[in-house]
């Protein structure tokens, strides 16, 4: 009981952020529930692809919730997601395929590397200059595969990516964020699908799992994760949020510098 409740308070902190960054909780969700999963002595082969599969799942339910408040505040743009949504879902099933034939190791080292390149984003408040208009359908397509297949590397939301994106085709950032947000819950279903899908013929998995989708870490994170998301949406409408992001950062730094540590040992 004393995980269930662990996963009770990650839920709510990832599901805040996703909500105020429109990130989709992973940068948090992926170290956080790496560190648990090993601490309970999960297989160490598939341990790694559990944790992305896991957090992939998660962000279904946090991806919804975050959408919907930003959309309350209009600022989704939902042209742009079912522009984009056919190539989020073909880059993601491809990712989580790419995914099962990378070692655990290979898989967290990656991980680390984009947390360290989202959070160098983060502190240095990097923000690209519009210099373009968004794209017909065929670029929008082609931007959704290459995303896709970078989150289910990594198991994120795709805000990361998607955001410095909108916002350089002169999207504003408040609306870049919303559309992210609701942008996420493509690639959460691709992505989910495709690790359940790999998963399915590894015997090296912690029970009641479907797949590489660890059920019981999906099922309570996202209880809180639904209900913290909503949240950090109205925030990032009212906040100033130029130390929080900081913050947020120096926290991303601290746990990818972890990881590597992890992975090298």
């Amino acid at each position: 009981m004393e995980w269930y409740a662990a996963y009770l308070a990650l839920g709510a902190v990832a599901g805040f952020f996703a909500g105020l960054f429109g990130i989709g909780g992973g940068l948090i969700l992926v170290p956080a529930l790496l560190f648990m999963f090993e601490a309970q002595h999960f297989p160490v082969d598939t341990v790694m692809h559990v944790t992305l599969g896991t957090c992939m799942a998660t962000i279904l339910f946090t991806s919804l919730a975050s959408s919907r408040a930003h959309h309350q505040h209009g600022a989704v743009n939902w042209q742009v997601v079912r522009r984009i949504t056919p190539g989020i879902l073909l880059g993601t099933a491809f990712g989580a395929l790419i995914a099962d034939a990378i070692s655990g190791r290979g898989l967290g080292i990656c991980f680390a590397i984009f947390i360290y390149f989202s959070a160098v984003q983060i502190l240095l408040d990097l923000r690209p200059h519009a210099a373009r208009q968004l794209p017909g359908l065929a670029g929008m397509s082609l931007m959704g595969t290459f995303t896709g297949v970078i989150c289910s590397l990594v198991s994120i939301g795709g805000g990361a990516l998607i955001v410095p994106y909108l916002v350089r085709c002169n999207v504003t950032l408040r609306h870049a964020i919303g559309t992210a947000a609701a942008i996420g819950f493509p690639v959460a279903l691709g992505g989910t699908l495709g690790y359940v899908f790999t998963g399915l013929n590894q015997s090296a998995l912690p029970p009641e799992s479907a797949g590489y989708v660890y059920l019981p870490a999906m099922l309570w994170v996202s209880l809180t994760s639904v209900l913290t998301a909503p949240l950090g949406a109205k925030a990032a409408h009212r906040w100033h949020l130029k130390w929080v992001r900081r913050g947020f950062a120096c926290l991303l730094l601290i746990l990818a510098t972890k990881m590597i540590f992890k992975a090298l040992a």
